[in-house]
C-alpha cells in the first residue's frame, strides 16, 4: 500500500519543527518505529529540506508545501516544494555555511534530486530506502 499526506505551511522558521511533527507522527501512523532510522531520516531530511525553503526560498511566496510518502516495499519519500524556481546545487561556495543542509541529504538519502515545476517553481525530494 501506498499512502501519501503534503501540507501547506507558512514560510516561516517556526514551521521547520511543525513539519517534522507531522511527518514523525504520520510514518509513526503509519507503522514506522519511532527509532527506526527510515524514520529518522525521515524527519531529518525533512527538517533540512524546509529549512532551506525558509531560509533561500521567495520572500514573494507565504508559504510551501512538504509531503511525505510511505511506498510499498518501506520505502519513503520526502519532499519540499515552492515557488522559487532556482535549482540548488552541491558547489561549493564561499560562505561555509551555505549548502551544508543538501551535503547531508546527499549522505543520508539513498537518492535525492530536484523536479521542476515549470513556471510554478520547484520540488526537492529524498528517498530513503526501507531497513533491511
Amino acid at each position: 500500500m501506498v499512502r501519501r499526506y503534503a501540507f501547506r505551511l507558512p514560510l516561516h522558521p517556526a514551521s521547520v519543527g511543525l513539519a517534522r511533527r507531522r511527518v514523525r507522527d504520520h510514518l509513526t501512523d503509519w507503522g514506522h518505529g519511532p527509532d527506526a532510522p527510515s524514520l529518522t531520516d525521515a524527519v531529518l531530511l525533512v527538517s533540512e529540506l524546509a529549512t532551506n525553503v525558509v531560509r533561500h526560498g521567495p520572500r514573494t511566496e507565504a508559504d510551501f508545501e512538504v509531503a511525505v510518502t510511505a511506498l510499498a516495499d518501506g520505502s519513503c519519500l520526502v519532499e519540499v516544494s515552492d515557488e522559487d524556481r532556482h535549482i540548488p546545487s552541491l558547489r561549493p561556495v564561499d560562505d561555509e555555511e551555505a549548502g551544508r543542509g543538501l551535503h547531508l541529504v546527499e549522505h543520508i538519502a539513498a537518492a535525492w534530486g530536484v523536479w521542476s515545476r515549470g513556471s510554478h517553481g520547484k520540488t526537492v525530494w529524498a528517498l530513503m530506502h526501507a531497513e533491511m
